[in-house]
């Protein structure tokens, strides 16, 4: 008896576990599900902020630089080529890199894993991983409660930390080592978007929204089928050339015509922009990218400077201290063509570089898409557009030399 009890007890507390928030996790599906929930990754705006962050950040090259006296080089060898070129066999580098950055923000819920493989010593292939793979058990603990290692878990396979490419956003106050998304504090809003993307559907397709009443001196019998009131259409009204006139019985028929309720009206337009907007700031993208608002650029610089440089310098870091052995060695992101410039910008600012002598004349054609010139390698300064080491050889300086040469010391 005490048996069959026990077996009864232990059915609720099975299926409560199927329905913890840690099953739904492990099984891919929203940690969130009340009635109606809507995932971030159907969401139209958290679509357009998150593909356009991802886009953008795939978009850079990836240098590996080298720390020297006189100041940061970029280096070009195989390893700088694996990473920026070919990290992984089955992707381009954009598209390894947009993973990447789309699963941070959406799939992985502030989280990516990256499993690093070798051949004969060297790094092979840097395979993305979906985030229905993963999982993050608790951590390792010393005697007094400090976190020393934390471990990660592929298809039920433990991984030190540092055998893995974690990167992450938002750390989480309690465990700074995992990474939080937007999921939770977004709820809210996808659910207000949600519901007026319905309201919106159902508005639009309201059948009760005529815009010509036609009220008729007659008996309400006679117009008790959609026949009979065809007919009375089809003999009064007709289906006539646009514009033409209706010609109409006096004291038999009055047509009026009625203003619906538009989405202005009911004030669901505002409420879209905000709940548009404050998706937006979430996320860190200018309101333009969510269809409110029209494009400015200074605000879409401002942008790739507080939130796409940011999110790039997190992965830098990971691939520099999990990837590099030599300390004076770094992983950087090339942000310069991001920014919205225009060819006028361009030409002002490289013009200003080569007239100072800190930029050359072919570095300035490599910004507006030119190919180099072979007679534009040399540096030149602004006297007369002369090379650097030429600048001793002018008439006017001779002139000067040879005066000090033959005058006394006084002179």
């Amino acid at each position: 008896m005490s048996k069959k009890k026990r077996q009864r007890a232990r059915q609720p507390t099975e299926k409560r576990e199927e329905n913890t928030l840690l099953g739904y996790w492990l099984k891919g599906e929203d940690l969130s599900l009340p009635s109606g929930y809507a995932r971030l990754s159907e969401n139209p705006e958290v679509r357009m902020a998150v593909d356009r962050i991802a886009d953008l950040v795939s978009s850079m090259t990836i240098h590996l630089m080298q720390n020297t006296e006189e100041g940061d080089i970029r280096i070009r060898n195989e390893l700088a080529k694996k990473i920026d070129i070919n990290p992984y066999s089955l992707m381009t580098r954009k598209d390894w890199m947009y993973f990447i950055v789309h699963t941070m923000l959406l799939e992985g819920d502030g989280n990516c894993i990256v499993f690093p493989t070798t051949r004969d010593g060297l790094l092979d292939e840097l395979i993305p991983l979906p985030a229905s793979m993963v999982s993050f058990p608790p951590p390792i603990q010393n005697g007094i409660g400090a976190v020393t290692n934390y471990q990660v878990l592929i298809q039920g396979r433990p991984y030190n930390h540092d055998e893995v490419l974690h990167f992450r956003i938002n750390p989480d106050p309690n465990r700074p080592w995992i990474g939080r998304g937007y999921r939770l504090i977004l709820n809210d809003i996808i659910g207000n978007l949600k519901q007026a993307a319905a309201t919106k559907k159902a508005f639009m397709g309201d059948k009760w929204r005529p815009g010509v009443i036609v009220m008729v001196d007659a008996d309400s019998s006679q117009f008790s089928s959609d026949e009979e009131r065809d007919k009375l259409i089809q003999r009064y009204i007709g289906s006539g050339d646009s514009g033409k006139p209706w010609i109409l019985p006096e004291g038999i028929i009055r047509v009026e015509t009625v203003k619906p309720l538009s989405l202005q009206d009911i004030a669901i337009h505002e409420s879209v922009n905000i709940d548009k907007k404050t998706v937006a700031a979430m996320l860190g993208v200018p309101p333009f990218f969510v269809g409110v608002d029209s494009f400015n650029k200074n605000e879409y610089n401002a942008f790739i400077q507080t939130r796409i440089l940011p999110l790039a310098k997190g992965i830098e870091q990971e691939l520099t201290r999990k990837l590099l052995y030599s300390p004076d060695l770094f992983f950087r992101f090339n942000s310069r063509s991001l920014y919205s410039y225009s060819l006028t910008d361009l030409v002002t600012a490289g013009t200003a570089l080569v007239d100072r002598n800190a930029l050359r004349r072919n570095e300035l054609r490599d910004w507006i898409g030119m190919s180099p010139d072979p007679e534009m390698k040399d540096l030149i300064v602004l006297e007369n557009y002369i090379p650097a080491d030429l600048l001793g050889e002018q008439n006017k300086l001779k002139d000067i030399k040879k005066a000090l040469e033959g005058g006394d010391g006084d002179e």
